[in-house]
């Protein structure tokens, strides 16, 4: 093997074993497709947001008046995006008040003002993948990401269920390499007898969503998108602002240059 090559493997192997201890030792994620000045998204995220989170959880540091930022007019922000309160400039309060809350999940749902922050986009975005089916639980569903969540799955009718598929592999390496080849959400535990076990979700074919799988990831990376932003709203306007001085810089840096060039012709 070359020097290239042995570089190219090493970079390889590096990069996956980053995969795999991103969010725990055993856990492979998909990085999280979201861009934060795609408006489009963002709207379609914070529609996403009111109409499936704000029901149990809060954002109590995020004002409705701030998604007159993402380009949503007010009036419409009031008819379809406020279901808690009839004023713009309050925060995100969920419907669901925390003693119901604790009373049917066991635990309040957490603030998502700045999940974000807390979890990363790439923790988010899986974790919105990561549901399945589990009679065992008190909710009827689990999450590869989040074992013994008390949240239901609340967006399964869109996703469709998905259902638990479980790999054994007597050698570690063979382990690993059958998450490399997962396209998606895997995860490794180990087993008796010294052997290891390749966790993943499949689609129950008799309980489709009402989006394709495609269509649900882009659904999630829209959500996720959405807080991302709310965790931080202001973080939009550096990054423009950045966008703008570097483009400044560079109309600055051809004039010096072309300066130079006449200053110094006469000695070339």
């Amino acid at each position: 093997m070359n020097k290239f090559a042995f570089l190219v493997a090493a970079l390889l192997f590096a990069g996956t074993d980053a995969a795999l201890a991103s969010g725990g030792a055993d856990l492979r994620m998909e990085p999280a497709p979201v861009n934060r000045l795609d408006v489009a998204s963002l709207q379609r995220g914070a529609r996403n947001f009111t109409n499936y989170c704000l029901n149990c959880h809060s954002a109590k540091f995020m004002r409705y008046q701030r998604l007159t930022g993402l380009g949503i007019d007010a009036s419409m922000v009031q008819d379809n995006l406020m279901f808690a309160t009839s004023k713009i400039g309050d925060p995100m309060i969920a419907a669901m008040t925390p003693a119901d809350a604790k009373a049917f999940f066991g635990v309040v749902p957490p603030d998502l003002s700045v999940e974000a922050h807390v979890r990363g986009s790439d923790w988010l975005y899986n974790y919105f993948l990561g549901f399945y089916r589990d009679d065992k639980s008190v909710s009827g569903w689990n999450n590869l990401v989040f074992p013994n969540v008390a949240m239901p799955h609340v967006a399964w009718q869109l996703q469709g269920a998905g259902r638990l598929v479980e790999t054994e592999y007597e050698d570690h390496e063979k382990a690993i390499a059958a998450v490399i080849a997962v396209k998606g959400l895997a995860k490794l535990e180990p087993a008796k007898g010294g052997k290891w076990i390749v966790q993943t979700i499949e689609q129950d074919p008799d309980a489709p969503g009402t989006l394709t799988p495609v269509q649900y990831q882009l659904w999630v990376a829209d959500l996720v998108n959405y807080l991302d932003f709310m965790a931080e709203p202001d973080k939009n306007k550096r990054i423009s602002l950045g966008i703008i001085v570097l483009i400044y810089l560079g109309v600055l840096f051809a004039f010096a240059y072309a300066l130079k060039r006449s200053y110094w012709k006469d000695l070339h």
